[in-house]
């Protein structure tokens, strides 16, 4: 499936494969893997649900969801995240609602 990855500290997002969870948990680093929901088309923030607590820098937030920090991946799932999908939105448009903090 086609996700986006997100690195804060180089302010990059690239397309990138994943095939289930655990590519998720290896492009982030960590296995405390959370997600929030950005957007009505399924898009998903998935991130490392510690991220304040191991002391991680470099925070991004996208539109009003709460900012977290380190890497992170985008890509279209339910609402609990179990079942990934190709992500719908493009660099492009995550670029326009993404800051860094």
């Amino acid at each position: 499936m086609r996700a986006l990855l997100i690195n804060p500290e180089t302010r990059s997002i690239e397309e990138v494969e994943v095939s289930g969870r655990d590519d998720i948990v290896r492009l982030v680093g960590y296995e405390t893997i959370e997600s929030d929901e950005i957007g009505p088309n399924g898009d998903r923030l998935f991130f490392d649900e510690e991220c304040f607590l191991r002391g991680t820098t470099a925070r991004l937030q996208i539109d009003s969801v709460v900012p977290v920090s380190g890497t992170c991946v985008i890509a279209s799932a339910n609402e609990d995240g179990s079942e990934l999908k190709d992500v719908r939105s493009t660099p492009d448009t995550i670029q326009a609602r993404l800051k860094y903090l």
